[in-house]
């Protein structure tokens, strides 16, 4: 591990994502110094405020894709680790930050990943998205280090009869009940807790052997069916199947791809996409296990960090039954 203190600058602090790796990097300040990166756009919004006001972080506040690449350069330099937790619509943006990272002598450059453990290539467009900054940095000879985290806790549960857990689902009202169990709901998944994130990422960046490497965390290995029954043993609830084909699957998919094809500003149909593209990974792929990241090249950080106990879904589910779950 490392041992001398590391400045590292956050974008995407105040997201859910962000907010975790904030959290993960300010539990351990003998080893980070932490400075924040906001867009012009987000500067008055109260939660950058509190940033600046209760934290005391220090907050640069630079256009990322509209500013000359000098100015970005000098918000980068001295800074030994820049992290990445920026939306899902602005991915390419990262593309400059490359750049200037590379001109101010980064030492670690860690892109927005923290998805699923996917192959580039048509799978998921988001996945693809991310491969064009991947690339980038490639191309820039820049030091890295990509973490996925698979598919969130908080994201991961079905909705019970009594509407129990509806209270911290991310569906909409109108959306609800989630009971999907897709493509037979065999096929095991890694699943993280999204306040574990943080965690792992400041145990990741200080690690000289996650330099260059790409890293999946994770504390469960569940199929939904797997899920299902955990919260039906648990809740005493029984609850119903609503079983999507694989073919239904890659047809909600050719359906976005098709829609956007002709409005490539639909935003529903870019959603569905992303969702289909989910769905294709884990489901029908089979892609987002432990055994097909250490195939792909991953560091498993459960093998690394064997110390750190991380929340197990059993343990989140504790605390969505109870009504003490927050709703991403």
């Amino acid at each position: 591990m490392s041992t001398s203190k590391q400045t590292v600058l956050l974008l995407g602090a105040t997201g859910h994502t962000g907010k975790s790796i904030l959290r993960g990097l300010l539990k351990d300040k003998s080893a980070f110094n932490v400075e924040v990166l906001v867009r012009p756009s987000s500067a008055e919004k109260s939660d950058v405020k509190q940033l600046k006001d209760s934290l005391g972080l220090k907050i640069h506040i630079v256009d990322i894709v509209e500013a000359p690449v000098e100015d970005l350069v000098q918000v980068l330099n001295g800074i030994d680790v820049f992290i990445s937790a920026i939306d899902m619509m602005s991915q390419l943006a990262q593309l400059r930050l490359v750049t200037a990272a590379k001109q101010a002598g980064v030492k670690r450059f860690v892109p927005c990943a923290f998805i699923t453990v996917c192959p580039p290539g048509g799978i998921m467009p988001m996945r693809d998205a991310k491969e064009q900054v991947y690339q980038e940095i490639w191309k820039a000879h820049l030091p890295y280090t990509i973490i996925d985290v698979g598919f969130w806790h908080q994201l991961s549960f079905p909705t019970l009869p009594s509407g129990r857990v509806d209270y911290g689902s991310i569906m909409p009202k109108s959306r609800l009940p989630i009971r999907d169990i897709h493509a037979g709901g065999n096929a095991p998944n890694m699943l993280t807790d999204v306040r574990d994130i943080g965690n792992y990422v400041a145990l990741i960046i200080k690690d000289p052997r996650t330099l260059n490497k790409f890293v999946c965390t994770y504390s469960d290995v569940l199929s939904e069916n797997e899920i299902f029954a955990m919260l039906e043993e648990m809740s005493g609830e029984e609850i119903e199947r609503k079983h999507v084909s694989a073919a239904d699957i890659l047809a909600m998919r050719d359906t976005a791809s098709a829609i956007l094809a002709t409005d490539p500003t639909n935003v529903p149909a870019l959603m569905m996409l992303h969702q289909a593209g989910y769905n294709n990974n884990k489901y029908v792929r089979g892609d987002n296990t432990p055994a097909y990241a250490k195939y792909l090249g991953y560091l498993d950080a459960r093998e690394l960090y064997p110390e750190f106990q991380p929340i197990t879904f059993r343990e989140y589910l504790v605390e969505l039954l109870d009504g003490r779950a927050e709703k991403p």
